[in-house]
């Protein structure tokens, strides 16, 4: 089986960490590969270095690196660089980098300053953490650099800061007013995106935000069209349970484009491909786009083997929208 998902960063890294546990525990998917079309849209330049926050999201947490307390970040880190940074009046303060997450991006920065494309940095790093081994691909959506800014309005008039200023420094506690993706305009799909929507079995969508993630990836021309285009079964996993996100601001960010906080809601701004839409037990009387197929379980990730049923789920039900 050949297996698509669109991923953000710690929710949708943490039902990739599933999947890969429910193939290792199902015989029948041995010989499964899965290729996961990463979010960029959360990229960020700090201290002149690159930094790829759901793409590291993915590779620590299938790498068995991760924070587990923080869903991001690299686990039994320090902080002696930034401090020094901070001591030395560099900012940001707000963007926390551990002294081995600081390796990735530097890493990363000389690559891509070498001449490397994204996609050839992120193999290099993916083979660091074994993901090829385990039979993963992970791809960036596109190479061409892309960054999500906002527009708020904090009583001095409209201004745009970064998507991580909000998310992080400001907590999202700012209304959104608008999302503006610069760079969008020139992006195009990363070598082997377009093949793999093509070419899928399946293809997931975890999940990741809908506005901020998702929607980021499926802004990049070409992703969407391969999307309706493709034969494959497209199965997502909603992000909400009884209206509200498991974790991050999900909520805020479906205000801002003026989206009620609902998974029926946030299936219908999928509508043109979805074939299945997994929802929490809380909402299983929910109201589907035509052509939708639902199935209601249990959502919450509490642990390894929670996410293995979800994932599983998800791919049973793209096995029955296969079959009929």
């Amino acid at each position: 089986m050949r297996v698509t998902a669109l991923s953000g960063g710690v929710g949708g890294a943490r039902f990739l960490r599933g999947l890969l546990a429910h193939i290792d525990r199902t015989p029948s998917l041995s010989d499964t590969t899965v290729t996961v079309i990463g979010n960029t849209g959360d990229d960020i330049t700090l201290f002149g270095l690159r930094v790829c926050p759901d793409l590291d999201t993915v590779l620590y947490t299938l790498g068995g690196a991760v924070h587990e307390g923080q869903g991001w970040g690299r686990a039994d880190d320090g902080y002696a660089v930034q401090a020094e940074l901070a001591s030395l009046g560099v900012p940001p303060d707000w963007f926390a980098l551990g002294d081995k997450d600081f390796g990735t991006h530097i890493a990363r920065s000389l690559w891509l300053g070498q001449g490397l494309s994204l996609s050839q940095v992120t193999a290099r790093l993916a083979e660091r953490w074994g993901l090829p081994d385990r039979g993963v691909t992970l791809l960036p959506m596109t190479d061409i650099p892309v960054e999500t800014h906002v527009v708020v309005d904090q009583g001095t008039g409209p201004q745009a800061v970064h998507f991580q200023e909000w998310w992080v420094r400001m907590r999202a506690a700012v209304p959104a007013q608008r999302f503006v993706v610069a760079g969008m305009d020139r992006a195009v799909p990363a070598p082997g995106v377009l093949d793999a929507i093509c070419n899928a079995d399946v293809v997931l969508l975890p999940p990741s935000n809908p506005v901020v993630s998702i929607g980021i990836i499926l802004g990049v021309p070409g992703i969407r069209d391969a999307l309706r285009g493709t034969r494959a079964p497209v199965v997502g996993v909603a992000p909400l349970v009884s209206g509200r996100p498991v974790r991050g601001h999900a909520d805020a960010c479906l205000q801002a484009i003026g989206v009620p906080a609902t998974s029926s809601a946030v299936a219908a701004l999928y509508a043109d491909f979805l074939g299945g839409w997994l929802v929490d037990d809380s909402d299983a009387d929910i109201a589907l786009p035509t052509g939708v197929t639902s199935q209601a379980r249990p959502l919450l990730m509490t642990d390894l083997s929670a996410a293995a049923d979800i994932a599983g789920a998800a791919l049973d039900l793209g096995g029955q929208l296969a079959r009929s």
